[in-house]
């Protein structure tokens, strides 16, 4: 952001050097890059007019110009050709220096001595990009103005331009009177806005235009007036000088004075021949996909739909935030104008202007972000300019159409909480003219302050925004550094984190290796397990590696089955592993998916599906789950139907386990028996517990009893251990099937099972009648509940 001090100076009031200027401004947040002195190295060089221009007798490039200097005539020899009788020029006398270091000497040119110069803007040190049109390939040509007089004070460059760094977050920097308020509160004064008052107003908006609409959502406000008998000339020498030094090209007035109050208020605005709206109305809308316009810098723009366009209902004028559009461009026979203010959403300026790759100095203002309380005040401004430089007739009355109200910001907090965070003692007084100074308005209410925020503050929104404004205007360099207080905390893992520790330790004591594989598996994967998915099941991903990439997986089964084939077909012929990861699953009214932890566990070769369960069964105890049950499950397709069980603790689902079916092991070409259990860990968490209770060893001795029962072949060995410790009276300590029997001697349809029953008492020594009592109830609820029979 470039500000050239003598154009902000006419809104704020402040006498300091420039050294004190940019150390203050930087303390205060505003960060300065450079200071540029247009002025330094210049030295006698004064207005001139152009008497008379003669043919050079002996060179035919070069011109004699006889100008008036005021208070003398001289005789200057030029190569320029872009100036005429009449003109206001630079002239630089006999000893003139140039920024560049040249010095300006007698010289011979072709038989006559030249004792002076014509200067061009470039060698007056301006940049060649904001030079005016008519003096860009010559000589620097300026408005009628007094003779004689330096030419530091017609270009007003006894004042510097200073550049700032904006930082994203403050798009209301990005304009001579966004910094005029910055300069004000850090010098704790007050800015004085221009006076916006049009004098003459004629006719009716009406006899010229019929209104606007506005059918987007990016289209939040849109302001228009109109101008006529407009005529279209240079600006101002005063509106030159401040758009040059400000990094902008003059054009003309028109284009000029939009430009201007741009600069000057933030706000882009644009103008448009009248002639081209056909309609008469303006209509705010989203492109259609495809649609082509050709834009002012003569290039054809294919528009997407995500992009806004201004029409007159038909035909695009502009593309909304970017840049107007060709046919609608102002020219010489321009005689009516609209007034274009208008502000669009920042999402939808940023992505047309990154997607067309055209950034503008009106996008680079919309895509951060500008308040539509100041559309109107722009619009008016510009007319008042327009009015001021004799450039048209305002035409009486304004078409505003506000689509999307800015909404005011109230923050309340408590003023000792400032102090808090920025470790100060600020007082409550300091604090409240710390923001009055930028223009907040304060209730102060005891210890808490209500806080109304500018409407052009779009990065406040929270406390500590606040909070940070009193600190940069205190000064943080006047912050005395403290040591940090507070408590200490013992650093440790959460709950959640010390539970899968306790489960990876458990794990690795039972032998099993961890294993970690890809959240994103193939859609096929789901066929080769027999598990019935459709696609609203499972997440898509946007930009997959490949076709075998391209789902989030669900299960962790699938990755596991690809690790045992890889260890397969490289011969390792007994493997145990584990994994704790995430599956991923559509969450309705989410844009992002649900997680939910997996600890899978799987093993092949000298196992069985006891042993997997027995694992299981060992990891969940250490995890201080107790209460474990196995429960059949039949239709589970991924299982072997016979060797399948729920895991069942504390009476809730949390995974389940078995042997993976024949069906299953066929699509992944796998000739071993495959044993894979997949818990909720989820579940498991909220289970688990690490406390440790001790429980005395019962001094007294226990009694063995055995019982062998036949039973039909679909009762579990469950149920009959619940009926066993039901009807023990809390006497058992222990369950042991030590034989499981079908064949010879055995009814069809039937299996023996053998227990071994361990009766002890906490209090007494048992007595072989009590246990007697106990084994015979036991026996009678087995042949009462399960029509179990004891096997003779």
């Amino acid at each position: 952001m470039l500000l050239p001090l003598s154009w902000m100076k006419n809104y704020v009031d402040i006498d300091a050097d420039i050294m004190d200027y940019t150390d203050k401004m930087s303390d205060s947040g505003s960060h300065v890059e450079s200071v540029i002195n247009l002025k330094e190295g210049i030295s006698k060089i004064i207005t001139g007019k152009i008497l008379e221009i003669e043919k050079h007798p002996n060179a035919d490039k070069l011109s004699l110009v006889k100008v008036d200097l005021g208070k003398e005539e001289m005789q200057l020899i030029t190569g320029a050709k872009n100036m005429q009788k009449g003109d206001y020029v630079a002239v630089a006398l006999l000893g003139a220096t140039l920024p560049n270091g040249m010095k300006i000497e007698r010289r011979d040119l072709k038989g006559i001595d030249s004792i002076g110069m014509l200067c061009s803007y470039e060698e007056l040190g301006f940049s060649d990009s904001v030079v005016p049109k008519n003096s860009r390939e010559g000589i620097l040509i300026l408005d009628e103005v007094e003779l004689g007089i330096d030419i530091c004070e017609v270009l007003e460059l006894n004042q510097p331009t200073i550049e700032f760094e904006i930082t994203p977050n403050r798009p209301d920097c990005l304009s001579i009177i966004g910094m005029a308020r910055e300069s004000a509160a850090t010098f704790a004064t007050s800015v004085n806005m221009p006076d916006l008052t049009i004098r003459e107003e004629a006719d009716d908006i009406s006899d010229y235009f019929k209104g606007v609409s506005i059918d987007t959502d990016g289209g939040l406000r849109y302001v228009a007036r109109v101008v006529k008998d407009v005529v279209i000339k240079d600006s101002p020498q005063w509106m030159k000088n401040s758009l040059m030094q400000a990094g902008m090209r003059p054009i003309n007035n028109i284009v000029d004075i939009t430009n201007y109050v741009m600069l000057e208020m933030g706000q882009p605005l644009h103008a448009f021949d009248i002639r081209t709206i056909k309609s008469g109305e303006i209509l705010v809308r989203q492109a259609k996909e495809g649609e082509i316009m050709t834009t002012l810098d003569n290039v054809e723009r294919k528009l997407s739909s995500e992009d806004i366009v201004i029409t007159d209902g038909d035909e695009i004028e502009a593309l909304a935030g970017v840049m107007g559009g060709l046919n609608s461009e102002i020219t010489s026979s321009t005689n009516t104008i609209l007034i274009e203010s208008a502000t669009f959403d920042k999402d939808y300026v940023r992505k047309t202007s990154k997607r067309i790759g055209l950034r503008t100095e009106a996008s680079q203002r919309f895509e951060k972000g500008i308040s539509p309380e100041i559309t109107l005040a722009a619009a008016n401004r510009v007319c008042q300019l327009i009015e001021q430089t004799n450039s048209g007739t305002v035409v009486k009355g304004i078409f505003d159409c506000y689509n999307k109200k800015q909404e005011e910001t109230v923050i309340e907090m408590d003023y000792n909480r400032i102090n808090q965070l920025l470790g100060t003692d600020i007082s409550k007084e300091d604090i409240i003219n710390y923001l009055e100074l930028l223009e907040f308005k304060v209730q102060d209410r005891e210890d808490q302050l209500i806080i109304h925020v500018p409407t052009f503050r779009l990065d406040i929104e929270i406390p500590e925004d606040i909070t940070e404004e009193i600190g940069r205007l205190y000064g943080y360099h006047n912050i005395t550094p403290k040591p940090l207080s507070g408590a200490l905390t013992r650093g440790r893992k959460d709950y959640g984190r010390r539970v899968v520790d306790y489960a990876k330790e458990a794990l690795f004591g039972l032998g099993f290796n961890e294993v970690m594989t890809y959240s994103f598996i193939s859609p096929r994967s789901y066929e080769k397990i027999e598990k019935e998915t459709t696609e609203e099941e499972y997440i898509k991903i946007i930009n997959p590696l490949g076709e075998d990439y391209s789902v989030m997986r669900t299960t962790l089964i699938p990755t596991m089955m690809d690790v045992f084939t890889r260890n397969l077909k490289n011969h390792n012929d007994q493997l145990s592993i584990y994994e704790i990861g995430n599956s991923f699953h559509p969450e309705k009214g989410s844009v992002l998916p649900k997680e939910k932890l997996h600890l899978t566990m799987g093993a092949y070769g000298d196992v069985d599906f006891y042993y997997l369960k027995d694992a299981v069964t060992k990891v969940l105890y250490d995890l201080g789950i107790s209460d474990i049950r196995f429960k059949r499950e039949e239709n589970n397709s991924t299982f072997h139907e016979g060797r399948c069980a729920n895991i069942v603790a504390d009476g809730e689902v949390i995974g389940t386990m078995g042997q993976i079916s024949y069906q299953v092991m066929d699509h992944y070409d796998i000739d071993k028996e495959i044993y894979i259990g997949e818990l909720d860990f989820e579940k498991i968490e909220r289970k688990a517990s690490f406390i440790k209770t001790y429980d005395p060893i019962i001094k007294y001795p226990s009694i063995k009893r055995d019982i062998a029962i036949v039973v039909d072949k679909e009762v579990e060995s469950d149920r009959i251990e619940e009926v066993i410790h039901a009807k023990g009276e809390e006497m058992i300590k222990g369950i042991y099937l030590f034989d499981s029997y079908e064949g010879e001697h055995i009814e069809k349809g039937k299996k023996s099972l053998a227990y071994s029953i361990i009766f002890q008492a906490e209090d007494r020594t048992l007595k072989d009648e009590e246990v007697s009592v106990l084994y015979n109830n036991i026996l009678e609820s087995l042949e009462k509940e399960m029509n179990a029979a004891l096997r003779s």
